[in-house]
């Protein structure tokens, strides 16, 4: 018999905006008996919600951790953005996690945010349950909600429950696991419900769902099918270890469904979370290498050595910096000594906080599978290593979307101005998508990011956490450079420098790239033909020349960069002489191969009242966006459009006005294209 799995459970909960995420978390927190009070998002009450900025606006900004007991199991909590603007929360929390909850809209289904963060959870390999949420609300369909994951997450939904009712008739949920109904009072905060027989009316229904239960679980374990055909008893234990192998495989995700704001449904969630989503041990082993020797290296959940990942850095005040931990084997203990494996450097750990939202409490050690705050660490950044001395591992680190949209920013006042570069410093440390650049002519600093709301927030926090009142300029395009063309050009280089004589002849082919695949720089000669160190000294120049572009200095994207042949002169030719040569001959070809100013082309898309549909749709043809089509859902109206970032800029408001203020937008990176009116058009 196999070991029951460790009684620790990591959990993400993630989803499209206003999905119910937060308000779902804070039903958890009531009912596992850490607040006495159930939060609320629209008050600013919410306990995860801390941020003044996240109270005003009502949305999460920040992910927030905290941890709860329920079942004699910890449940390790990380609650995170729904904006396509604070992406970076989801990635760096997904990366580190061993389970997540996605919550849909039992009314929008599958949303543009939604399927963001399910590609985030795939590549991560991250095993997960859904939550159909606002089963009560006008227009809500859990049928519709468990096609749209097929459809859109191409994955297979399991549900492990249905309805009973929909919209204002919405009272509970059928387990399909134990064969009972489960139903809410009116007017109660949700600890009790009713344990009922199973409504008449919808027995069919139920009958065929716990077939196709029954035939999932059967994959891996086939006596569960003739149990099943045979009208015998099976044991939900046994169909939940089932239905469990499945999940964390990737191959199921069972789906559940209530409605958080009215406190039903989030008991059988956290009972879902401890029977379906894996314990750290129940996961691969992570990957690394050692710094020193290249080499792969496995880290087990019940190795000695330490292997931690800090996958998020926060300030709490202006003298304490909290290093967000994932511990992946070993122990770590206050005042330790541990080693940053990226840089080499020694850090010694002045505390271990186990968080809740922005309290938290203190802890004497950390062991696998936990995830708490570490206190000072000096020099280690997000999607950095912690290690044993005696074994060096560099975990795999985390990759970040570029930004998209630019503003220059300065201090009202001149005597805070220096305190503005040591905040936006600091800010930009925090957050891997801010970029914070000075301008070399003017002095004036431009930051950049993922978005308008990700910049307003950032000046936000400047006045409310640093006191520095500051101005922004009118939003600018982040714009990329790429080519349209193939180019080669030779350059010889022959100089004679401190008395002695330099000699080098590369040739340089510069060529498109696939979409959205980055910079590749490679040689294409024998390994034989010239010396190794002249070789990888011209693909670091090469690599280091074609970070910018050649029109404007924006970020090169997309381009293929190839050393195709090379000739030396013995002792003549050094490092220096051909990296000098190549990037000339890098120069003139990426000149010659049409280089094109372009522009981010966004997935849009906006809801709102019907009646508001038509001029919504006027105005994004004024604005020249493609329509890609427009989707009933009940008494709203769902537009989809890809649109030029540029035409964006103020939408926010003119949709309000369209819609009465009803009407809401969302918008993701969909490409890169030829920039309109660009002054570098031929």
């Amino acid at each position: 018999m196999e070991n029951a799995p460790s009684p620790i459970r990591n959990i993400g909960i993630a989803a499209h905006i206003d999905a119910g995420k937060t308000t779902t978390t804070e039903r958890i927190l009531f009912y596992a008996g850490v607040t006495h009070r159930i939060g609320e998002v629209d008050d600013g009450s919410a306990t995860m919600d801390w941020m003044e900025q996240e109270r005003t606006r009502g949305i999460t900004i920040t992910s927030a951790c905290t941890s709860v007991e329920w079942r004699d199991h910890a449940i390790h909590i990380i609650d995170t953005p729904g904006h396509v603007d604070f992406t970076v929360e989801v990635e760096r929390s997904l990366r580190v996690l061993d389970g997540a909850v996605a919550v849909f809209c039992a009314v929008g289904g599958v949303e543009p945010q939604s399927e963001v963060v399910w590609r985030q959870a795939d590549r991560y390999r991250v095993p997960r349950i859904a939550f159909v949420n606002k089963m009560d609300r006008v227009g809500a369909s859990f049928e519709r909600t468990c096609e749209a994951m097929r459809k859109k997450l191409s994955c297979q939904p399991i549900p492990i429950q249905l309805p009973i009712g929909v919209e204002s008739s919405f009272q509970g949920v059928v387990d399909l696991v134990r064969q009972r109904a489960l139903v809410w009072t009116e007017g109660e905060t949700g600890e009790e419900f009713d344990v009922v027989a199973i409504p008449e009316e919808i027995s069919d229904a139920v009958a065929a769902a716990r077939d196709e239960l029954i035939a999932c679980c059967a994959e891996v374990d086939e006596e569960l099918l003739d149990l099943h055909l045979e009208g015998r008893e099976i044991a939900p234990k046994r169909i939940l270890a089932a239905l469990r192998t499945r999940t964390i495989r990737h191959e199921v995700f069972p789906v559940l469904c209530g409605t958080a704001l009215k406190n039903r449904g989030v008991q059988p969630l956290l009972d879902a979370i401890i029977d379906l989503l894996p314990a750290p041990e129940d996961v691969p082993p992570v990957t690394g290498v050692d710094p020193e020797a290249g080499t792969e290296v496995t880290v087990s959940h019940g190795d000695e050595a330490l292997a931690a990942l800090v996958f998020k850095v926060m300030a709490q005040d202006s003298f304490q910096t909290l290093s967000y931990t994932r511990v992946y084997s070993g122990r770590i203990h206050r005042g330790d000594r541990v080693v940053n494996a990226v840089t080499g450097t020694s850090e010694r750990i002045g505390r271990i906080l186990q968080m809740h939202s922005n309290r938290s409490v203190q802890l004497e050690e950390a062991g696998p599978g936990d995830i708490v705050a570490l206190v000072g660490l000096k020099a280690t950044t997000t999607g950095e290593t912690l290690c044993s001395s005696y074994r060096r591992v560099t975990l795999e680190g985390m990759t970040f979307p570029e930004p998209v949209i630019s503003s220059v920013i300065e201090a009202r006042r001149a005597a805070d101005q220096k305190n503005l570069a040591e905040a936006l410093a600091q800010f930009a440390r925090e957050d891997p998508t801010l970029r914070v650049t000075t301008d070399d002519e003017t002095g004036q600093i431009l930051i950049s990011g993922m978005g308008e709301l990700h910049l307003e927030v950032i000046a936000q926090r400047l006045d409310t956490e640093r006191s520095i009142e500051v101005r922004m300029g009118h939003p600018q395009v982040a714009y990329r450079e790429s080519i349209s063309a193939q180019a080669e050009r030779e350059d010889t280089f022959q100089r004679m420098w401190a008395g002695e004589k330099l000699w080098a002849r590369t040739v340089v082919r510069v060529e498109p790239n696939a979409p959205g695949s980055g910079i590749e720089v490679r040689t294409l000669l024998d390994p034989t033909s010239m010396r190794r160190e002249l070789v990888t000294a011209v693909l670091e120049s090469l690599h280091a020349t074609a970070q910018t572009g050649p029109l404007a200095g924006y970020p090169l994207i997309d381009v293929i960069v190839s050393l195709v042949d090379a000739s030396s002169r013995g002792e003549e030719s050094t490092a220096i002489a051909f990296q000098t040569c190549a990037a000339r001959a890098y120069g003139e070809a990426i000149r010659a191969a049409t280089p094109q100013l372009l522009e981010p082309i966004m997935s849009v898309e906006v809801t709102v009242p019907t009646e508001a549909t038509g001029d919504v749709l006027k105005d994004l043809g004024v604005r020249r966006a493609e329509i890609l089509g427009v989707e009933s859902r009940g008494e709203i109206d769902v537009a989809r459009a890809h649109l030029r970032l540029a035409k964006t800029f103020g939408y926010t408001t003119d949709l309000r006005s369209m819609s009465r203020g009803r009407g809401t937008f969302t918008m993701q990176l969909h490409e890169y294209a030829p920039a309109e009116d660009s002054p570098f058009s031929t």
